[in-house]
C-alpha cells in the first residue's frame, strides 16, 4: 500500500507541476520554454500510475483523483501562495474519502 501512496502523491506533484508549466506559459506570460519541463513531467505522472497495483487502469485513475484533488489544495498555498479555505479543505477530504472507498473497499468476486 506505500508503493501506491508514493506513486500516487509522486504522480500527482508531476501532474500538477507539469499543467502549471503550461498555465505559466499561457497565464503568466512565462517563456515558452517552461513547455519543455512540463511535457516532461506529464510524461513522469503518466509512468508513475503504471506503477499502481490495480487490476483495472480506471479504478487505479478514479483513486488517484482525490490524491490529486489535495495535492492540488496543498500546490494553492504552498506554491502560488493562496491559502485554502474551509471548503476547499471540506472539499479535499470528501475526495480523500471517496478515494479510500475507492482503493480499500472489498470487492466481490
Amino acid at each position: 500500500m506505500s508503493k501506491t501512496l508514493l506513486a500516487y502523491s509522486g504522480a500527482a506533484l508531476a501532474e500538477i507541476a507539469g499543467c502549471f508549466a503550461f498555465w505559466a506559459w499561457l497565464r503568466l506570460g512565462r517563456s515558452v520554454w517552461w513547455v519543455a519541463p512540463g511535457m516532461v513531467s506529464l510524461a513522469l505522472f503518466a509512468w508513475l500510475l503504471t506503477l499502481v497495483e490495480s487490476e483495472a487502469a480506471g479504478r487505479a485513475y478514479a483513486a488517484y483523483g482525490g490524491i490529486y484533488i489535495v495535492a492540488s489544495i496543498f500546490w494553492l498555498w504552498s506554491v502560488e501562495g493562496h491559502r485554502p479555505d474551509r471548503w476547499d479543505m471540506a472539499g479535499g477530504a470528501i475526495c480523500l474519502a471517496g478515494m479510500a472507498v475507492i482503493l480499500f473497499g472489498p470487492r466481490g468476486g
